[in-house]
């Protein structure tokens, strides 16, 4: 889950968990996120959504320390508005994911915080990039959080590459509700955007709508 700050941070190490998922489908990306924040050892809010607009078609996926993620999301929300405003066009996602690692790099020391960078552009259609501690590198799919641990042979084994939407949609809700029944900080609400040639679809799904499996 993500981590509210507070004056115990100054003394004691910094522990994180959520769990974000983007993943690209055949004509454009899917990303997923648990809703779950905590201070300490405490749940502060249940239902937090850690999937940010960065532009009209680009996403990022939160983790980390909440107000480091969000202060990253916003400052390059506000620079690409200024980008396209030159450009006379949308931005491109690897132009997103590009501001995000450059931010992410130069304050490394100061800022913990992982985003995930997902969307839609005219040249590449969906794309994914993962961006930490200065790294960027385009991937099919991403995940990031505590929860991920639990997951990476799952997505691993199912994901298909050219796979449709709906499929893609099924395989992102499968692997938070498998990430959120096992990682313990992870939990609450799925929430789902997709972005494609035709817009941004949101969804959201309770805890009563998630899919079980044999365990639970």
């Amino acid at each position: 889950m993500l981590e509210e700050q507070g004056p115990e941070w100054m003394s004691e190490e910094v522990k994180t968990g959520t769990t974000i998922i983007a993943v690209e489908f055949d004509g454009g990306v899917v990303l997923g996120s648990d809703s779950r924040v905590s201070a300490g050892a405490s749940v502060v809010n249940r239902v937090m959504n850690k999937l940010s607009p960065l532009h009209d078609r680009i996403y990022c996926a939160l983790s980390g320390s909440a107000a480091d993620a969000q202060t990253i999301a916003e400052a390059v929300n506000y620079q690409l508005d200024v980008h396209s405003m030159e450009l006379g066009e949308d931005p491109l996602v690897c132009s997103a994911a590009t501001l995000v690692k450059n931010i992410s790099y130069q304050y490394k020391e100061e800022l913990s915080a992982h985003l995930i960078v997902g969307g839609w552009d005219r040249r590449g259609g969906g794309q994914v990039y993962a961006t930490l501690s200065g790294l960027l590198t385009r991937q099919p799919f991403a995940l990031g959080g505590s929860g991920s641990s639990y997951v990476y042979g799952y997505l691993d084994a199912e994901y298909r590459a050219g796979a449709g939407r709906t499929d893609t949609q099924r395989l992102v809700v499968d692997t938070l509700s498998l990430a959120m029944s096992r990682d313990g900080s992870s939990g609450g609400v799925a929430y789902l955007v997709t972005i494609d040639g035709d817009g941004v679809e949101e969804k959201v799904f309770l805890g009563n709508e998630l899919p079980t499996f044999y365990d639970q």
